[in-house]
C-alpha cells in the first residue's frame, strides 16, 4: 500500500507523555541541600511526545497516541502539545489521576541531566476503535517502547498497511522482543542492551536477527554506528557547545521520522541522509536550555 501522502508528511507517535519540570542548576544537590535554579521550564515531555513535537515543528502533521488524563497537570501537558501543532489522542482522558511527572535537573556547566519519573506505570491502554484508520492516514509510525501493548497493536496495523515503523530504543523493556519483528528502523541509545549484547556492534546484530533491516546506535557526541541491508558505517555528530542534552534523542527520532516520511522508500543512501539530517537537528537542540528553546531559535 502506498504511503498516505506525498505532501505534508503525517506521523503517528505511540508512547509516553509526561509533564516535565526542568530546572537549570549549578550542580546536582547533595543530601539535604537546597538550590536556587537559574532557569525553569515546564512542558510536556516523554520520548514519543517530544518526537511528535519535533516532527510538527519541522513541517509534519503529528498525532500522539498516549495516556495523559484530565487532571489539571495533564491538561497543561495536552495544551502545550496542542500549541506545538500536535494532535493528542488521549486514551486515558477520563482519568483524574495526575499524569507522569518528570523532575529534571540540568547542570549548567556540562548540560548533563538527572531525571526522576514514574513513566508509564499505572496505565494499561486499550487500542482505540479507529486505530487502523489512524495508522492508514500516516506515512510513518514511531514507538518509544512505553505502553507496550498499545505499541504492539499499532505495529501490527502498520505492517499490514505497509507503513514505515520506527523504534526509539532508549532501553530494553519487557516486550521489546515482541515489537522488533514489526520494526523497519530502530535507532537506539547506548543504554539499549538486548540480552547478550555488550557493544553497539552486538546490538546491531541482534536487531538484524529480529528482522530490523535498518538500525543505528547513538552514543552522545560520538559518531552514530549504523547498519543496513548490505553494509554499515558511521555518521558524525556535529561539534556544538552543549547547554542541555535533555530530549536530544527524542528530537533526533522526531527529525528522523520526518526525513523518512518525506523520502518514502528506504535505501542505504536515504537512511544515512536521514540520520545526518536528524543528528544535525538534535545537535542544534542541545545548544539551548530546555526542550522548546531550539524551536524558537530557528
Amino acid at each position: 500500500m502506498e504511503p498516505a501522502t506525498r505532501g505534508r508528511p503525517e506521523g503517528l507517535f505511540v508512547g509516553l507523555c509526561t509533564l516535565d519540570v526542568i530546572q537549570l542548576v549549578d550542580h546536582a544537590p547533595a543530601s539535604d541541600e537546597k538550590l536556587t535554579a537559574r532557569e525553569q521550564v515546564v512542558a510536556a515531555g516523554g520520548p514519543a511526545a517530544n518526537a511528535a513535537a519535533a516532527f510538527s515543528h519541522l513541517g509534519g502533521s503529528a498525532r500522539l497516541l498516549t495516556a495523559i488524563g484530565s487532571h489539571p497537570l495533564g491538561r497543561a501537558a495536552t495544551a502545550d502539545l496542542s500549541r506545538l501543532g500536535v494532535t493528542v489522542s488521549d486514551l486515558a482522558a477520563d482519568s483524574v489521576e495526575p499524569p507522569a511527572v518528570s523532575s529534571v535537573l540540568v547542570t549548567a556547566s556540562t548540560g548533563e541531566r538527572a531525571v526522576a519519573s514514574t513513566n508509564a506505570t499505572g496505565h494499561r491502554l486499550t487500542p482505540p476503535a479507529d486505530l487502523d484508520a489512524l495508522v492508514a492516514a500516516c506515512d510513518v509510525v514511531e514507538f518509544d517502547g512505553h505502553h507496550m501493548e498499545l505499541a504492539l497493536f499499532a505495529a501490527r496495523a502498520a505492517r499490514t498497511a505497509g507503513r514505515v515503523t520506527v523504534l526509539d530504543g532508549g532501553s530494553w523493556k519487557d516486550g521489546t522482543e515482541k515489537l522488533l519483528p514489526f520494526v523497519d528502523v530502530a535507532v537506539c541509545s547506548a543504554d539499549f542492551h538486548p540480552p547478550g549484547a555488550g557493544t553497539p556492534a552486538d546490538t546491531l546484530r541482534v536487531l538484524r536477527e529480529y528482522g530490523v533491516l535498518w538500525s543505528a546506535v547513538s552514543r552522545g557526541g560520538r559518531p552514530l554506528v549504523w547498519a543496513g541491508h548490505d553494509g554499515g558505517g558511521t555518521v558524525e555528530v556535529p561539534a556544538v557547545r552543549v547547554a542541555d542534552t535533555l530530549g536530544a534523542g527524542d528530537v533526533l527520532h522526531g527529525a528522523l521520522a520526518h526525513h523518512l516520511a518525506v523520502q518514502g522508500r528506504l535505501t542505504a543512501e536515504g537512511f544515512v541522509e536521514a540520520l545526518r539530517g536528524a543528528v544535525a537537528v538534535a545537535s542544534r537542540a542541545c545548544t539551548s536550555f530546555g526542550t522548546r528553546a531550539w524551536m524558537r531559535e530557528g
